[in-house]
């Protein structure tokens, strides 16, 4: 467990990224993808971990590049120094044309005017824009139907300025038991590629088909939650030693004695059945850890699980530490992640919240500072009012 540096002056909430976790799960993922690219995935900030420090550490550990959903996120990237590739793999408008050309991003295009507005700015740029197109094959999102997308690849490739360099679907149910939907779409991303070979690079496979099925990886592969040491489901690739990464931690801030029968929190949802000892603890929904965890979740204080009582207000929320020995103002409880032999992951949340472990990783607000780690120790650090990662 890790604890923010002495000069640090801020909330006394952080999550921590442990690197070394990370850069562990992206040469596990793509030794097993090889000899296709790896696509790190680091779209919303990152699965809430940090997109910047996380997509330095992922391209150190061997990814070929950086996926993101939208143009912002690949200038939050290109601002921070990151040179690498960065893929685009949401909706891009025309009207971002001369951004994507002026920051060399690869976008995804699903119409017409979207690429003759790139093709414009890609030339006044003196640059090839690199094209993704998206295959629609069952998912029924964002993507065009083969004959669509043949159509626009050859109308794209005879347009000075652009290049149709991928060709990609997205899989709709890869991590559930039945996979024959899934090879169906396989087997009409690898119908429409075989009328497009010119297009070098063909991708579907996100983590659950990356840990699932080899054959699937093709060219690139795009790998998300599995970077973060989660599995899309319990019985994806259980042979794969996965490390998850971030932790979830606050500080106490005050410790309290309450007769039997007292109400803790909002709406006296809970009273104390005995004489009670709670733990005032400095995270709330307004920081990712939701309000619905209250009366249902336990996070660690001491190394032992402790429930939380009451609702979980904006800001903090509050602990039963009766049967935890000797708990103090400023000791720290985990909300997500290990302490000692306990752990909280982020399946058990979600199991909680009845939602999917995404999700509440991705819940972790922006006001949350990250600390990120490397061999047990912190090295540098990203907060609300300076979100590209500082050494520390």
């Amino acid at each position: 467990m890790a604890h923010p540096p002495s000069r640090w002056g801020g909330r006394p909430v952080w999550a921590e990224i442990d690197l070394d976790a990370l850069a562990h799960n992206v040469r596990l993922l793509a030794d097993r993808a090889a000899p296709a690219r790896l696509w790190a995935v680091v779209k919303a900030n990152a699965y809430g971990h940090g997109a910047v420090a996380c997509g330095r550490a992922a391209l150190a550990a061997g990814a070929h590049g950086l996926a993101v959903v939208c143009v912002d996120e690949g200038e939050e990237l290109r601002a921070a120094g990151v040179e690498a590739p960065i893929l685009v793999v949401g909706y891009t408008p025309a009207s971002d044309a001369e951004r994507v050309a002026a920051l060399r991003l690869r976008p995804t295009v699903a119409a017409w005017d979207v690429a003759e507005a790139l093709a414009a700015a890609a030339r006044r740029a003196a640059w090839t824009v690199p094209l993704h197109l998206e295959l629609e094959s069952g998912l029924n999102r964002h993507g065009l139907r083969p004959d669509e997308l043949v159509a626009l690849a050859e109308r794209a490739r005879a347009t000075p300025g652009l290049e149709v360099e991928g060709l990609f679907t997205h899989l709709a149910a890869a991590e559930e038991g039945d996979q024959r939907f899934t090879r169906r779409q396989f087997d009409v991303l690898r119908d429409v590629a075989a009328r497009l070979p010119f297009v070098k690079e063909r991708h579907c496979s996100a983590s659950a088909s990356v840990l699932l099925d080899k054959e699937m990886s093709l060219d690139a592969v795009r790998t998300g939650l599995s970077m973060y040491g989660y599995r899309p489901a319990p019985w994806c690739g259980t042979e794969f030693d996965l490390h998850p990464v971030l932790s979830l931690r606050a500080r106490v801030a005050r410790v309290s004695d309450v007769d039997r029968g007292a109400t803790i929190g909002y709406g006296r949802t809970w009273a104390a059945s005995r004489p009670t000892r709670i733990a005032l603890v400095m995270c709330g929904y307004a920081d990712g850890y939701r309000r619905g965890f209250g009366n249902r979740s336990h996070l660690l204080v001491r190394g032992r699980r402790a429930p939380v009582v009451g609702r979980v207000a904006m800001d903090m929320c509050m602990v039963d530490v009766t049967a935890v020995p000797g708990v103090a103002v400023g000791d720290v409880a985990t909300l997500l992640g290990r302490d000692g032999e306990e752990r909280v992951d982020a399946d058990e949340l979600a199991t909680l919240a009845d939602t999917i472990s995404w999700e509440i990783l991705a819940g972790i607000t922006a006001r949350v500072p990250r600390l990120y780690l490397r061999e047990g120790e912190v090295r540098e650090l990203s907060t609300l009012t300076q979100r590209s990662p500082r050494v520390i």
